[in-house]
């Protein structure tokens, strides 16, 4: 007796992009039809999930995880995924490594940055978001990144996440001056750090 698709579907998560789909030998004419039927939905070009399932928190997240699974979430997304800005983003940020392909998407809109492969190496946490492991940056790599890319995201959007990341973390003065190494931003942040201890 073959494994009926929506049983496939569960035992993934509820979600699936359309080429595991194929893979795991759902057809597209099985995929058109369930989605036809409300039984999965179709959340961004080549992804589906089962409509029964709840909510996705963060969906741009996951899409853009689903999507790309090598991109890194940074910048901005990362400082508001850790609840360090004020600052609302317009588009995920992601970095890529140095020769990768750069992810472009109609829905949600996705800013790529390359990153060199230790500036890209380092740091990242596996987040699970709905199901799907997400990687994201952690606050203190996020933090050298945004004093690289300050002229970017503006200075005063780096300022606040440092102070928002005094009330809200654990200061690790440490953990900063070593990612601050690896982005090449040491001497610009120091001054900072020391400021706000």
């Amino acid at each position: 007796m073959k494994e009926q698709p929506e049983a496939i579907f569960r035992r993934h998560g509820g979600q699936l992009r359309m080429s595991e789909a194929l893979r795991l030998g759902i057809t597209r004419y099985m995929l058109y039809s369930l989605r036809d039927k409300g039984i999965i939905e179709r959340v961004s070009r080549g992804i589906y999930r089962l409509v029964e399932l709840p909510p996705i928190s963060h969906p741009d997240l996951v899409t853009v995880s689903l999507r790309f699974p090598n991109a890194v979430v940074c910048l901005v997304s990362a400082l508001a995924w850790h609840d360090i800005t004020t600052q609302v983003p317009h588009a995920v940020s992601v970095a890529v490594p140095r020769n990768a392909r750069m992810p472009s998407l109609d829905y949600p809109p996705v800013k790529a940055h390359r990153f060199s492969n230790e500036a890209y190496e380092s740091g990242i946490e596996a987040h699970l978001i709905d199901g799907v492991s997400v990687k994201i940056y952690n606050p203190e790599k996020t933090l050298a990144d945004c004093f690289k890319f300050r002229n970017r995201i503006g200075m005063d959007v780096v300022l606040e996440a440092l102070k928002l990341y005094r009330t809200r973390k654990k200061f690790d003065i440490a953990k900063l001056l070593r990612y601050a190494r690896i982005c090449r931003v040491e001497r610009v942040m120091k001054p900072y750090l020391e400021a706000v201890l």
